[in-house]
């Protein structure tokens, strides 16, 4: 057998026996491995994953693992979890030199984190050094966090290169979408759901894994475009404009080529179109909402309503606080209503959670004739407290800030959206 069939075998064997060492002490990644063929790639210099196979070159694994024993184990493990949290997605949405280091850093604190001897690297205790400064700023290393940390601080050039050196194990090169994926995103979300469920059973491995399982929360919980939801809040209205839809430009043309200017038919000024104009807003003040959370909630709100199409140049919107009790209502008839409102307005309430005030008050405001075609409410909440016992006549939005896995029940009524604190700080 010449040298580098030898070579490819030797490395073919490490392999297996890298995937076995996984399986042995993370029975729950038995599916996510049996997805990933492993597939020899001469003068890579390095591993990759594309989401459907583990890219290897053999002499770089035979190098690695002359310097550490665990070494292949470890890149295995670590592209591995790139799959399962779905790194590769979306990839080339992002500023990809600070989402690679994210997304390695996130995973390499995971592999440290479970404590597995065959997992360890001799250089770990250098790893954990780095770690250090960033855990007092984020307190949840996952991929999406650690990148809006870099987004904001940057790392300097001679920082960048010392994290990458410790913190890289694969290559990124495969993580734009390639045409023929058999794998797709949901795919992967669907093992990360399993693999979430699975490591409940495993006592041993759930106790030194907070990290795994807060980064399989973020990867398998719920996404909501907030702004298409929004959408649901708009209302017919008539907008002063031309009206192309129903206006023949052939005839309108014809007149004034042959009838000395004349046109045959004049456009359509008006059209109905979908715009936002009359709805609420209640800001839950009880004492479990936090002020700062519901002025970025309201400004995130309004930000996106302003810059859709469908957001009306004549709005009426009311801004109110509500705890156990109706606290204050704020009218909204333009953008300097609401800086003012932002800039001025104090928070009141903070006694317990009664949904029921906001709601009466809202109908008594229909009934007296505030709102003219009056679509819906949306309500900010943590979720706890007291429902109304019949559904309004008007769509209901419940937003809840989450900051664990709290799923507080709603009524059959409402359209439930939650969103994490930090998404609404963003």
């Amino acid at each position: 057998m010449d040298r580098d069939k030898q070579i490819s075998q030797k490395a073919s064997e490490l392999l297996h026996l890298a995937s076995d060492t996984i399986i042995v002490n993370m029975r729950f990644m038995d599916v996510a491995l049996g997805r990933l063929r492993t597939e020899e790639k001469t003068g890579l210099f390095g591993v990759a994953t594309d989401g459907e196979h583990f890219y290897y070159d053999s002499p770089h694994l035979l190098r690695a693992c002359l310097e550490d024993g665990n070494a292949v184990t470890r890149m295995l493990l670590h592209s591995l979890l790139h799959c399962v949290f779905n790194h590769s997605f979306n990839y080339d949405k992002l500023e990809e030199d600070k989402w690679d280091l994210s997304c390695d850093i996130a995973v390499e604190n995971i592999i440290m984190e479970l404590d597995v001897p065959a997992f360890s690297l001799h250089d770990d205790s250098d790893r954990r050094q780095l770690l250090r400064g960033i855990q007092t700023e984020v307190k949840q290393l996952t991929a999406e966090r650690l990148y809006k940390y870099f987004l904001v601080n940057p790392l300097s050039k001679a920082d960048r290169l010392k994290f990458t050196g410790l913190f890289e194990q694969d290559r990124h090169i495969y993580w734009r979408k390639l045409e023929n994926y058999e794998i797709s995103e949901q795919a992967w979300k669907k093992i990360s759901e399993r693999i979430k469920t699975d490591l409940g059973t495993f006592s041993k491995v759930s106790s030194h894994s907070e990290s795994l399982i807060k980064n399989l929360v973020d990867v398998t919980k719920k996404k909501y475009d907030y702004k298409r939801l929004l959408e649901q809040f708009t209302v017919m209205s008539e907008e002063l404009r031309i009206n192309d839809e129903e206006f023949d430009y052939i005839y309108y043309t014809y007149g004034l080529e042959h009838y000395g200017n004349m046109p045959l038919i004049e456009p359509l000024e008006f059209k109905d179109e979908k715009r936002v104009k009359d709805f609420a807003i209640v800001l839950d003040t009880s004492a479990s909402c936090m002020g700062a959370v519901i002025r970025s909630f309201l400004k995130k709100t309004y930000d996106i309503l302003k810059n859709t199409e469908s957001f009306s140049s004549k709005i009426n919107v009311h801004i109110i606080q509500c705890d156990n009790e109706v606290r204050s209502d704020t009218k909204i008839e333009s953008d300097k209503d609401f800086d003012d409102f932002i800039a001025h307005a104090r928070l009141s309430g903070y006694g317990g959670t009664d949904f029921r005030p906001a709601f009466d008050y809202v109908d008594l405001l229909i009934n007296d004739g505030e709102f003219e075609n009056f679509k819906g409410l949306i309500y900010f909440t943590d979720g706890y407290g007291i429902y109304p016992g019949k559904a309004p006549d008007y769509d209901c939005m419940f937003v809840f800030v989450r900051k664990d896995e709290m799923k507080p029940e709603v009524p059959w009524w409402g359209i439930r959206v939650e969103l994490m604190e930090d998404e609404i700080l963003s």
